[in-house]
């Protein structure tokens, strides 16, 4: 009788690990089922589509930029961003498109400017930028050739370059 007993509690064991480990199984087999339908929901969301950067005091430094994203099962469609605009960008450019510069040119005598070439080293946020770009600045001042010659004062006292 003692021998059946013991029987019994072995049985009941084995049946209930047997169970433990069937219900452990079918968790984790649940669990990745779940995983593939989140990213079904992410999908159905766009692209992120930014605004420029707008700053909050001047024309750079700290500022925000504008997100939209369209898409009927995203929660979320819209959302401000912090963004900084360099201050020493040329913002002529676009205050998101970051150009090398060449050394500037000769002075163009008939114009009285000069120009340089820069090309397109990075663009943030995905920026619409040129990729080559041309600026032009004012010459400065030009040196004329100096008179050769020596100064006087003539009788009636006006000046005179003369050529002695």
């Amino acid at each position: 009788m003692q021998q059946q007993q013991q029987h019994r509690r072995v049985f009941t064991a084995a049946l209930l690990a047997l169970v433990f480990i069937l219900a452990a199984v079918g968790t984790t087999e649940a669990g990745k089922k779940e995983k593939p339908e989140k990213k079904a929901k992410k999908s159905d969301c766009g692209e992120w589509q930014w605004s420029v950067c707008v700053p909050t005091n001047g024309d750079c430094g700290l500022g925000t930029r504008e997100g939209t994203r369209t898409g009927a099962e995203c929660k979320q469609t819209t959302k401000t961003q912090k963004c900084k605009i360099p201050c020493n960008w040329k913002k002529q450019f676009g205050a998101e498109c970051k150009y090398q510069f060449q050394a500037w040119g000769e002075c163009d005598l008939n114009t009285a400017l000069k120009t340089r070439t820069g090309n397109l080293k990075r663009a943030l946020h995905n920026a619409d930028c040129q990729k080559t770009v041309t600026i032009s600045k004012p010459c400065g001042k030009l040196t004329k050739p100096k008179p050769q010659g020596k100064f006087h004062f003539l009788e009636d006292g006006a000046e005179c370059i003369c050529l002695i």
